[in-house]
């Protein structure tokens, strides 16, 4: 992940911008860095919520006509993963 690398005055003085960047952004005073600001992650907003559960129903819809559970799914991938690390 690269990381943005701005002086004290520079952050303070473009605090909002920097506080929504994606990207870690390193503080410097004369050169020195002074510490490390990390973004988090946003809050998810509605429309990204209700995509999701729109996607998660037709997920359970998959699954009931195939006639397979999420524990099969869980199983399946875990198989995988075993046949795959033993490669």
């Amino acid at each position: 992940m690269h990381t943005t690398k701005v002086g004290i005055r520079e952050f303070r003085e473009n605090l909002a911008s920097y506080l929504e960047a994606s990207q870690p952004v390193a503080i410097t005073r004369h050169g020195s860095t002074i510490g490390i600001y990390i973004p988090t992650k946003p809050k998810p907003t509605h429309a990204e919520l209700e995509a999701l559960r729109i996607a998660g129903e037709k997920v359970q819809a998959l699954l009931a006509v195939a006639g397979a559970t999420e524990d099969d799914i869980v199983a399946d991938f875990k198989r995988a993963r075993r046949k795959h690390r033993a490669v």
